[in-house]
């Protein structure tokens, strides 16, 4: 892809950003178990914990004066990397902004734990989060549900189950959600060299998390959150992608027909990003103004 697609403010973030070669295993595992040892950074003013109960990891971030909402957040990384501390910056600044409590959940990685152990360990996280909402100042009526990248197609299976077993769901926040297998099918869209995450990447993402399954006419419900055929009855949405992202035509796939089903849905479409750049541009007047807007979404929605 040209970098002169890329918009200016994120041509040299966007030229230094590493090219991993994923379909290679050990640079798979070694990223895999480096991107585990992040480790995380403090916002001034919220507070911390690190939560752990058997296989349940989760970190904890409350506002100096909580508003009594909630948010589940789940972290990106192609269902293979990334760990909840990478999204403490994250993680805090929304607290902060929103008011809201947020529960960042480390959910096991493919392809040592293949569908359906992440999103179990997602599932787990909102139980806990639901079960403690009183000591955490959380009316469970106010939690949303969001994620970026993996994290967010998580988020969005998530939210399915959830409603599909009665639980009430405020909101979906969903940062340029990976929604689609049969996007990593499609061989053509390799050509393409997308910046930061490329479609045969995005193969190795899917084939770890679903093994052969990957493309098949039928997956097992919530193994990939665009192959629901009924949207109707899931929470207000927000969700972004990049028109130069590999992601792009699946999201607004998927947000034209959560708002054909009568859901309520904020889709932008933000030109010239590389996909998930408000999280390695953070400081760039683009990203600061995308998260504002997200921000001030969720603060009016939860």
């Amino acid at each position: 892809m040209d970098l002169a697609r890329v918009d200016p403010s994120l041509r040299e973030a966007t030229r230094r950003a590493p090219r991993l070669d994923l379909e290679n295993p050990l640079v798979l595992w070694l990223v895999s178990r480096l991107s585990r040892l992040a480790p995380g950074k403090k916002v001034d003013g919220v507070e911390r914990r690190i939560v752990n109960e058997g296989s349940l990891r989760v970190r904890v971030y409350t506002p100096p004066h909580p508003s009594g909402a909630g948010l589940l957040w789940i972290h990106g990384g192609g269902l293979v990397l990334g760990s909840a501390a990478v999204d403490d910056r994250m993680c805090g600044e929304t607290a902060l902004s929103t008011g809201a409590t947020v529960v960042s959940v480390d959910y096991r990685l493919a392809p040592r734990h293949p569908f359906p152990t992440p999103l179990d360990d997602c599932a787990d996280a909102f139980t806990w989060l639901t079960r403690n909402a009183a000591d955490l100042g959380i009316d469970p009526a106010r939690i949303a549900v969001g994620g970026q990248s993996a994290g967010g197609g998580l988020a969005a299976s998530l939210v399915q189950k959830l409603v599909d077993e009665g639980t009430p769901v405020a909101a979906q926040w969903l940062f340029c959600p990976m929604l689609d297998d049969r996007t990593a099918t499609d061989r053509a869209l390799d050509a393409d060299q997308h910046f930061v995450w490329t479609n045969r990447s995005n193969l190795v993402g899917w084939r770890s998390y679903l093994g052969a399954r990957i493309g098949s006419p039928e997956l097992p419900a919530y193994a990939a959150a665009a192959r629901r055929d009924d949207l109707a009855g899931l929470p207000p949405t927000w969700m972004y992608a990049s028109d130069i992202e590999l992601f792009h035509a699946e999201d607004l796939a998927y947000a034209e027909r959560l708002r054909d089903a009568g859901v309520d849905v904020t889709f932008e479409t933000v030109a010239g990003a590389p996909h998930a750049f408000e999280a390695w541009a953070t400081d760039t007047v683009l990203a600061q103004e995308l998260l504002a807007r997200a921000r001030d979404w969720l603060r009016e929605r939860v």
